[in-house]
């Protein structure tokens, strides 16, 4: 299972930065493997990030900003779905993780 944010590392907002670093520091902390996906410079991922957010979840004008959280190709949500998940202390279930990786586990 490879966790997958999708970023836009040419964003002109300032929310979105801040809200890319704090999920991307959030993994970093607590040592939960990801990539990043950059639609700015990936237009094929751009497209199928935007065909894979259910409907109740896209906006109603213009597209889906990022930071989006994807399980593979399983979608998790957006930046307030994990913000609302870390503030709840369920962002390993929200990230469709069975558990924190231990500290060994992540170090070998």
């Amino acid at each position: 299972m490879v966790i997958k944010v999708y970023i836009a590392s040419s964003s002109g907002s300032v929310a979105v930065k801040k809200h890319q670093q704090a999920v991307v520091g959030f993994l970093e902390a607590n040592r939960i493997s990801f990539q990043e996906v950059d639609i700015t410079m990936l237009e094929e991922q751009r497209l199928w990030m935007y065909r894979n957010i259910p409907r109740d979840k896209q906006p109603e004008k213009g597209n889906p900003l990022p930071p989006q959280i994807f399980n593979e190709d399983r979608y998790c949500g957006d930046y307030e779905d994990f913000f609302q998940s870390k503030e709840n202390n369920t962002v390993f279930t929200f990230l469709g993780l069975s558990s924190q990786p231990s500290v060994k586990d992540s170090e070998s």
